[in-house]
């Protein structure tokens, strides 16, 4: 009987390529274990981003690669992961408590950006990550009543605020501060102000991902968050609409000047199935997330259904994601988070290379 060895044990699993790192997880680094007694085969696979929902299946993939290797009886797999802080902006460092902030960004509104912003981030506390929510339309901040939360944040003793907390989820918006109805008739500056301090002064607690749904263009608040605010990656919303199109061009291109690694693109609308007979209508158009992503090279993360169900929950207070967990547009979700969460551990260190910095002047 041929011995079984490491080599031939990691030449099988490089046979399985993972769908979410597009590439095998020897290449990807996270084969972190093989140990083999005679017959019987143990792999560790520590992956770089949280994977509750494909945990069993990719344990099974790996079992399937290695029990080809002739001589091999038993195959046991340990899938966990561990989350790490990647790269920011250079000059810039990481805020204490958060590993990793993604930002959520759309050239334009009504493309349902902070829908799928906190679905997202409830996505990936489903995953297995501890996971907070930044709200940084100070002008139309709509967090809280996506979130259902109510009342007002704890100030600690050194006038920090402790995040308001619904389904895990750690939240802060300038909408638990003010009354619903009040309007922000605030200049730039006040705004990047407020900004900063909603970031800085709050009490995240030991985070994996801080998503920060911003408000739609490329104004003061965008520039802020690339010249001030430690960014790991972003993720670029927008539905396939050739003006909605147009606009995700130029915050992608926003973000790649200023050397923050876009991770991919979420259409959201793709398509709208008619709830009474089933019909299905492209009622934006086709096709334009995936064109924007082949053209950027890009991944495009998921397209989302132009669903009534998506739109009731988020108004009700409880996001698709908690409210319907089974359900078709949360596994989408799902599967958007881990993509997201997977691209980020994989970032590239020669982005900076790829997209040469612009340095933005203060008029």
């Amino acid at each position: 009987m041929a011995e079984v060895t490491k080599e031939l044990v990691e030449a099988a699993i490089k046979g399985y390529v993972e769908p979410h790192l597009q590439r095998d997880l020897v290449a990807a680094g996270a084969i972190k274990g093989i140990a083999i007694e005679g017959d019987q085969v143990r792999v560790t696979v520590v992956l770089g981003f949280p994977a509750k929902g494909i945990q069993e299946s990719l344990a099974e993939a790996v079992k399937s690669q290695v029990m080809t290797i002739p001589g091999v009886a038993q195959v046991a797999v340990d899938v966990s992961w561990k989350i790490v802080a990647h790269g920011v902006q250079k000059a810039l460092k990481p805020i204490d408590q958060v590993k990793n902030i993604i930002a959520v960004a759309s050239g334009k509104g009504g493309v349902g950006k902070s829908t799928t912003a906190v679905n997202l981030a409830l996505a990936l506390i489903a995953e297995g990550a501890r996971v907070g929510l930044l709200d940084a339309d100070i002008y139309g901040p709509s967090q809280p009543r996506m979130l259902g939360i109510t009342g007002k944040p704890e100030v600690t003793g050194d006038n920090s605020l402790d995040p308001m907390v619904a389904y895990d989820l750690q939240a802060m918006s300038i909408g638990f501060l003010i009354d619903e109805e009040t309007p922000m008739i605030w200049r730039g500056p006040m705004v990047t102000q407020a900004l900063e301090q909603l970031l800085n002064d709050t009490n995240w607690s030991d985070l994996d991902y801080l998503v920060i749904d911003l408000p739609p263009g490329t104004g003061d608040t965008q520039l802020t968050l690339a010249q001030k605010v430690p960014v790991s990656g972003a993720v670029i919303v927008t539905t396939p609409q050739d003006i909605a199109l147009l606009d995700a061009r130029k915050g992608l291109k926003m973000f790649q000047k200023v050397q923050v690694p876009v991770l991919g693109v979420v259409e959201n609308m793709s398509i709208h199935i008619c709830s009474k007979c089933g019909n299905e209508e492209f009622i934006f158009g086709s096709g334009g997330g995936q064109s924007m992503a082949d053209q950027y090279e890009i991944d495009l993360l998921g397209s989302l259904p132009l669903d009534i169900h998506i739109r009731e929950e988020t108004d009700s207070g409880k996001p698709t994601v908690v409210a319907q967990p089974d359900s078709r547009a949360t596994a989408i979700y799902r599967e958007i988070a881990r993509r997201t969460a997977a691209k980020l551990s994989l970032t590239a260190k020669d982005y900076a290379s790829k997209f040469p910095r612009i340095v933005i002047q203060n008029n």
